[in-house]
């Protein structure tokens, strides 16, 4: 990955909708060579998917979970990732081992995730961290 790569990238970072001729544009190359990059980018696993932000008016929280030393942290991840509510799941260091970024409708749809992975056998402790405001970078 060089300079040209990382430009591409940040744009995208911002608005994955950004047309590769605005790209083009913004880091001084053609669309063409925008194109065949994120390309090979996406072939190369630099680029996983596109997604999108959303601003709903739900309540967003991240819960760190700690499973016990012996728990296969990336099942228990790819377990939960399949909650209806659950964004991202990031295996984290540190304290925590697991991270469940979440949107809920509500408080109590935040309380009733934090039930259920409290219930996971391999979960020892949750702490939860409600999302006040979100910048993208």
């Amino acid at each position: 990955m060089d300079e040209l790569d990382r430009r591409i990238l940040d744009t995208l970072r911002r608005d994955a909708r950004t047309p590769y001729t605005e790209i083009a544009d913004e880091v001084g190359t053609s669309e063409g060579t925008v194109r065949n990059r994120v390309e090979r980018m996406m072939d190369d696993g630099v680029i996983e998917r596109f997604t999108i932000s959303t601003h709903t008016g739900n309540v967003k929280a991240m819960i760190e979970v700690s499973v016990a030393v012996d728990v296969d942290t990336k099942a228990v991840s790819e377990r939960m990732a399949e909650w209806k509510e659950v964004d991202f799941v990031w295996m984290v260091s540190g304290e925590q081992d697991i991270v469940l970024v979440v949107d809920a409708a509500d408080t109590r749809g935040v309380n009733d995730l934090i039930t259920q992975a409290r219930d996971q056998d391999e979960v020892v402790s949750t702490q939860t961290r409600l999302i006040l405001d979100e910048q993208l970078g």
